[in-house]
């Protein structure tokens, strides 16, 4: 069956996956109410269902965005209920963190969020080494710092350059910002060795030292992207653009509190919470001159990316901040000395960072071994896509592109 749009045409080229309702009329099934769900939708494998058409839209639909799976009930082309279904891309990852040791672990915790690999695998050696009490040497942490700012704004971009066009047929910005994340693409894959995982994250430190030069061509590359920035936002300035989102998916901070959104999402409707500058972590304490946390008060589409767009800005300047730093330290290590059979203290440990996308909590447990007994992971992405069966009914199906891509979730974080 095909999507109908606002005209009451067939969408073209969207394909709804399968239909698991049909029209229902109102009071022709007995005793429906036993077999809703929470959200208002039917329990699976039942028939009852409010009156209107229920519908799976994906996993791989293009409107859902990946493996994600939306169920909704549908009044008209308006959605009276919603519930995400997760766990198509469910790798096991806690699990298989048992079998392996502390450095093969690394390899793993990048692969949930695959555009902030950097972050995600920060979050585990951090906590590896907070548990441990192994002290990272100076030129370390703020190359560390640096390396988080530049993949952050690798996941802004991303954002920016896949989603204004997909909503306004805006492609002029789009362009611009492809452009930008190449350019800190360039020097991430150039000390680092990976396009996507990095994998240059230790526990201790880093994988190897700065290459020659390499501080000053990421100088080079931060000012061309800062240059790009007006041409970028220009399509959240589109007319178009801001039709589709204002006013749409209006988050309020009661919600963002119950579910626990966090990152730009969430700062986007007055949440004024940033770990860098509220708990400051790796050099974060340092760069409180450079580090600005944007805040929006609206909290619907174009607000949550207007404060993308902002947050993208503040990558820049602390990026910068970080190369002058490390280009003003004294020569020394990069990672501290581990014993080759390297085992964590019994005990437990929790570390969290600001992701690209928000908050991620890594909470470790130890026995004593060369492996973890315990690791749990708290990503930003299934706290932000929680709250979707609050945030859409009322909304057109047509409005669900704006919606999920100002959530800023990936799919891979979400079922880790």
């Amino acid at each position: 069956m095909r999507e109908r749009d606002a005209a009451g045409e067939p969408g073209r080229g969207h394909q709804v996956e399968a239909v698991t309702g049909a029209w229902l009329p109102a009071g022709a099934a007995a005793g429906a109410a036993d077999a809703m769900t929470a959200s208002g939708l039917p329990a699976a494998g039942t028939a009852a269902g409010p009156p209107g058409l229920v519908i799976n839209l994906g996993p791989g639909h293009p409107s859902a965005h990946g493996m994600l799976r939306l169920r909704l009930a549908l009044d008209g082309d308006r959605i009276a209920a919603a519930e995400p279904e997760i766990g198509f891309m469910h790798r096991g990852a806690e699990k298989l963190f048992e079998a392996r040791d502390y450095r093969q672990i690394v390899v793993l915790a990048n692969r949930h969020d695959w555009l902030g690999a950097f972050a995600s695998e920060l979050g585990v050696v951090l906590a590896t080494e907070r548990l441990a009490g192994i002290e990272v040497p100076p030129r370390g942490v703020w190359a560390r710092t640096l390396l988080a700012e530049l993949n952050r704004a690798l996941s802004h971009l991303a954002f920016l350059s896949a989603y204004p066009p997909e909503i306004a047929a805006a492609p002029a910005g789009a362009d611009a910002a492809f452009g930008a994340r190449e350019v800190i693409q360039s020097v991430m894959e150039e000390i680092s060795g990976g396009r996507m995982h990095y994998m240059f994250n230790r526990v201790g430190g880093l994988k190897e030292e700065i290459p020659a030069g390499w501080l000053d061509r990421t100088r080079r590359a931060v000012d061309d992207v800062r240059a790009a920035l007006p041409a970028i936002g220009a399509t959240l300035g589109h007319d178009r653009f801001r039709a589709r989102t204002r006013g749409i998916g209006v988050l309020a901070p009661a919600l963002v509190r119950q579910y626990g959104v966090s990152g730009p999402a969430a700062r986007a409707c007055g949440v004024d919470f940033d770990l860098r500058r509220d708990e400051p972590y790796l050099a974060y304490g340092e760069l409180a001159e450079v580090l600005r946390v944007p805040v929006r008060t609206e909290g619907d589409c174009l607000a949550r990316f207007e404060c993308l767009a902002d947050q993208l800005a503040v990558c820049l300047d602390l990026a910068a901040g970080c190369a002058d730093r490390l280009a003003g330290l004294p020569r020394g290590p990069l990672s501290a000395r581990l014993p080759k059979v390297f085992k964590v203290p019994e005990g437990h440990a929790y570390a969290w960072t600001e992701g690209p996308l928000g908050l991620s909590g890594y909470y470790l447990v130890s026995r004593g071994g060369k492996t973890p007994w315990r690791l749990k992971l708290r990503s930003a992405s299934f706290s932000n896509v929680a709250v979707l069966p609050d945030l859409l009914p009322g909304h057109r199906v047509a409005d669900l592109a704006a919606v999920l891509g100002s959530l800023f979730f990936v799919v891979g974080d979400m079922d880790r």
